[in-house]
């Protein structure tokens, strides 16, 4: 009897092993579904992907870096109706196969009514239905498409609209601006299933990108690891860390390992590290098969009819002004803009004019230093002060003395991708615009976006959100000071810095900023349409319609 109960023992006993093992592997299983799907945030409703949907999930905040509540500059309603701004519908499965994925060359587009009567004014919509490589209509959102209506001959372009409807169409409405032919081009940026990638590696992996700090003091030298937050690759072991740089007029944070012979105070230059992205084979193959590729569709002409009336705002420009889509369009390689009445600039002794008596603050990225850089090679009487600082980061000073005309740009601190440059030369937006006094003779210009495309939304956030303290103290006490602030423009492509990253940034500024009577230049419409190929530093044709734009609102009359 006891060897047959025995062996019955033994069967219990494994079969108890079998079922712990089944209820640990569906736990695995599970818990893979809820990391993959967890990512799911984006883009405003009113400029690019409108929705109709509420069914969303939230990829900020994931890490726990940032919530409403240790961050005195936000509130908890103020974040909440930010993440509900930014929503975006990302695959609700787990892909099995990149084949799963949207492919461009399997989707189409038609244009509803294209042989109707159309004049300058009027809209034409298209219907968008997307496909994986299987040639099977997907059956959810989220694609990010970018449509545009084009003639290559006229140099003409308009930026359009496109609605997610969540069961793979989307539909798109286009405005017909010009008269002729125009043609409607739709390209998929990213597949739903790359941009899930592109917004969990944004929360959860903030050292994509590192930089370097170099100490110095007595002789000795030592290079160590820096960047925004005590994340894990930069805590390492935790015996080097670390040493914490907390501005004082901002309250910003910037961390480096400690070095082992020198003290914290040593940190003399800042630099770019190095990219150490994670990702993978699957990961690195959404993002590269399917991006940035014009969608096969109805490439026949809509022949637009002309009207008497002109196409083109009559209001002055000034600011407190929301972009409307489009925000206008190119026709001969000129940008009009439908939100107020833009003026041309095409000569030095017109943009000088415009600029005389006016101290010019720019701050920001390479995207920005083009417009310092385009005003200085036009007006050759702006001349550039020799600073000896950083060909990149500046700080870059030029002045004008026939017309008493101060221009500085210089880079808007770290977290900036720069070469070996003074840390004393990195200085904050916030800081600086904090220490003017304004007035009718100052103009503040600020742009910030690019170079924080690889950290969690909510860190941008709280960046933002410093800025819009020193903007409202500023314009307070000088109410009569001009705000410019320059969108995110399109040319990004990759874990680093996407056209999505981009347009969740650029879309979280537009709403921190929203209710103040400040200026927006948006490029992005400007970028996404025109011709050129794409480039994180647009042409100068482009340049130079951004600057336009700029001087309507330095210049009004």
């Amino acid at each position: 009897m006891w060897p047959q109960h025995s062996n019955i023992w033994r069967m219990g006993r494994l079969l108890q092993l079998l079922i712990l093992a089944l209820i640990l592997l569906i736990c695995i299983y599970l818990l893979f579904v809820c990391q993959f799907n967890q990512c799911l945030l984006n883009v405003s409703p009113s400029n690019h992907l409108k929705y109709n949907h509420t069914s969303f999930t939230s990829c900020s905040g994931i890490n726990g870096t940032f919530t409403p509540t240790n961050d005195s500059l936000i509130s908890k309603e103020e974040w909440e109706s930010l993440l509900k701004e930014l929503q975006w519908s990302l695959p609700p499965v787990v892909l099995l196969s990149t084949d799963e994925a949207t492919n461009p060359t399997k989707c189409s587009f038609s244009v509803v009514n294209p042989n109707s009567n159309h004049t300058i004014g009027g809209f034409i919509d298209v219907i968008l239905i997307a496909r994986d490589t299987k040639n099977r209509i997907k059956t959810y959102g989220g694609d990010f498409f970018q449509a545009k209506l084009f003639n290559s001959e006229l140099k003409a372009s308009t930026y359009g609209a496109v609605t997610d409807h969540f069961n793979g169409t989307y539909t798109a409405r286009l405005a017909l601006l010009w008269p002729g032919p125009a043609k409607v081009s739709i390209r998929l940026v990213h597949s739903s299933e790359a941009v899930q990638v592109l917004c969990r590696q944004r929360e959860q992996d903030p050292d994509k990108v590192y930089f370097q700090g170099y100490f110095e003091e007595g002789g000795k030298q030592e290079t160590v690891m820096c960047n925004a937050q005590r994340s894990p690759r930069l805590v390492g072991n935790d015996a080097q860390c670390c040493c914490e740089y907390r501005e004082p007029v901002t309250g910003e944070t910037w961390f480096c390992r400690r070095p082992s012979s020198l003290p914290c105070h040593a940190l003399t230059y800042h630099s770019m590290g190095g990219y150490q992205a994670v990702l993978s084979k699957v990961e690195m193959t959404l993002l590269k098969s399917s991006m940035n590729i014009i969608v096969p569709g109805d490439d026949s002409a809509i022949d637009v009819q002309q009207q008497d009336t002109e196409i083109r705002s009559q209001t002055k420009c000034r600011p407190g002004f929301h972009t409307s889509v489009p925000a206008g369009f190119y026709f001969q390689d000129h940008w009009t803009s439908l939100v107020c009445d833009s003026k041309s600039f095409p000569s030095a002794k017109l943009i000088s004019g415009c600029l005389k008596d006016k101290q010019i603050l720019m701050m920001g990225d390479s995207t920005l230093r083009q417009w310092f850089d385009y005003l200085e090679e036009t007006v050759p009487t702006l001349k550039r002060l020799n600073l000896h600082t950083s060909s990149k980061s500046g700080p870059f000073e030029a002045v004008d003395t026939q017309s008493n005309t101060r221009i500085i740009w210089r880079a808007h601190g770290i977290p900036i991708r720069t070469s070996k440059t003074p840390w004393a030369d990195l200085h904050y937006i916030a800081s600086e615009v904090e220490g003017m006094a304004g007035g009718a003779h100052s103009v503040v210009v600020f742009t910030i976006w690019a170079h924080f495309t690889t950290y969690p939304l909510a860190m941008y956030a709280h960046r933002l959100v410093v800025i819009r303290r020193a903007v409202a103290s500023l314009l307070r006490r000088s109410p009569t000071t001009l705000v410019v602030i320059k969108s995110a423009n399109t040319g990004y492509k990759d874990v680093y810095g996407s056209d999505w990253l981009s347009w969740q940034l650029d879309m979280a500024l537009r709403e921190i900023f929203r209710d103040l009577p400040v200026v927006l230049i948006d490029v992005w419409q400007m970028t996404s349409c025109h011709y050129s190929p794409d480039n994180i530093h647009p042409p100068s044709v482009v340049i130079q319609n951004e600057v336009d734009l700029f001087l309507s609102f330095v210049c009004p009359q």
